[in-house]
């Protein structure tokens, strides 16, 4: 297999990040020269998924904002297009992958709610926080706009399918955590997952576009044309 390392990240921290990544469901790939950009530290495909080949950027340097690891993500990121393949940013703490974002957003431009994650691989020396993705605060807002459309991809794969699939609202926490690296019950200033879906009722419930008119609510899903199911919440259907 062709090895695709960085000459200044430390071999050490390359083999901890794989073996992170390998417990994770990731396994070392060859690199996908054909949508290649920008030099990453190795490649990763996901073990149920081998044909989706995804780069990965490990930054070493605590608080270094010109390290090459983490410029290279960045680079990668801002130059996402379909086309390109995902990527993971690999860093020793939640400190420095808030650097990150803040380096995304310091010229005006805001990573989309889906962007690269970040997988958090702390110093074992300085610390004994185990390995994590990195999670973010977004506003309440966002929260629920991530959340109707992460819910209306559920029901729609469920109205798809042949057999009947009730849609699972930790499956819709899950997708936002993994996919979207948002943390949901801190960025709605509450404890846990049951506290948080209950806020995203109560918000849903009042997000609509004219007071006192449920028909103008945003978050109804249309199941029918007619009758008193025709339109539910996505939050109680």
């Amino acid at each position: 297999m062709a090895s695709n390392d960085r000459s200044e990240t430390p071999p050490v921290l390359i083999r901890e990040a794989e073996s992170v990544l390998r417990r994770l469901g990731f396994s070392r790939a060859a690199p996908d020269r054909r949508r290649r950009r920008v030099e990453p530290t190795f490649w990763v495909a996901e073990t149920r998924t081998p044909s989706r080949v995804q780069p990965v950027f490990v930054t070493p340097v605590e608080g270094t904002p010109t390290d090459a690891g983490l410029e290279a993500w960045i680079t990668h990121v801002r130059s996402l297009r379909p086309s390109l393949p995902e990527g993971i940013l690999v860093v020793p703490s939640d400190r420095l992958a808030e650097t990150a974002i803040a380096r995304l957003t310091e010229t005006g431009e805001t990573p989309h709610p889906g962007a690269p994650p970040i997988l958090v691989v702390p110093d074992r020396p300085k610390g004994t926080a185990p390995p994590h993705w990195y999670l973010r605060t977004v506003s309440r807002p966002e929260v629920l706009r991530v959340a109707t459309g992460v819910v209306v991809g559920l029901f729609r794969r469920s109205m798809a399918s042949e057999e009947s699939h009730p849609v699972d609202f930790e499956e819709m926490l899950d997708h936002l955590r993994r996919r979207f690296a948002i943390d949901v019950p801190r960025s709605l200033g509450v404890s846990n997952d049951e506290e948080a879906l209950f806020l995203l009722y109560q918000m849903a419930l009042r997000d609509s576009w004219a007071p006192n008119d449920g028909g103008a609510n945003l978050h109804l899903l249309v199941l029918k044309a007619t009758g008193p199911a025709a339109r539910l919440p996505w939050f109680a259907a």
